[in-house]
């Protein structure tokens, strides 16, 4: 005799790995992601497979309309993308790590810590510009993975809540939490698996990331 186990169906349900799939020319098919964040912070419709368009032309965006079929869109990264190499900045009690590559240009860090990160100096990181603990707040609140830090002789990547949910921001990318797992042809691993930004306007040169190429393309 076999017993079924009424919370089966429960456990099941609550080991669902969220992830991200998508090929070159198809949209990005968010599956069992828990939540899909307006750019005001409101929840917006989500399936357990909600396509989302990454061609930058749908007219229900978030959502994919088959635009990209249309336009004959090709997920693939641009040639002159700069290359994935972390450069460190060293400080008396901390250490500052910036990937230019899969940076989405959000100004998270020059508009909350301008004495730590300034464009207009060279280096434009001073690790001893302010204080750890508000270094670590600013490079934690980095919605792309391009800045991270070592203190104590540990390398800080991955940090948050484990709860996934994607964020649509308004004009930008897709901004992922929660340890969402890409799946392409590509085997793409984005720097930080907690957090990431995917593409949305279609012209990224660091596909399927972003690179703020949506600021010069004035994407809406």
């Amino acid at each position: 005799m076999v017993i079924l186990d009424k919370n089966n169906k429960n456990n099941s349900e609550n080991n669902k790995k969220p992830f991200i799939v998508f090929s070159r020319y198809s949209p990005y098919m968010a599956v069992d992601v828990e939540k899909l964040e307006s750019a005001k912070g409101k929840d917006l419709p989500l399936q357990a497979v909600t396509s989302l368009c990454r061609c930058g032309g749908s007219s229900q965006k978030p959502y994919c309309d088959g635009t990209h079929s249309k336009i004959g869109f090709e997920g693939i990264p641009g040639e002159h993308r700069p290359p994935c190499k972390s450069k460190a900045y060293v400080g008396k009690t901390i250490t500052i790590h910036d990937n230019r590559r899969i940076c989405a240009h959000s100004a998270e860090c020059i508009n909350g810590l301008p004495k730590v990160f300034d464009l207009s100096k060279k280096p434009w990181i001073d690790p001893d510009g302010a204080d750890a603990n508000s270094i670590i707040a600013v490079i934690e609140s980095c919605p792309s993975g391009a800045l991270s830090y070592t203190i104590n002789d540990e390398h800080h990547v991955d940090w948050g809540d484990e709860k996934s949910v994607i964020k649509v921001t308004k004009g930008g990318p897709l901004c992922c939490q929660g340890r969402i797992k890409i799946k392409d042809a590509d085997g793409t691993v984005p720097q930080a698996e907690s957090h990431y930004t995917l593409c949305r306007c279609g012209k990224s040169a660091n596909k399927p990331f972003c690179d703020g190429a949506h600021l010069d393309e004035k994407f809406d």
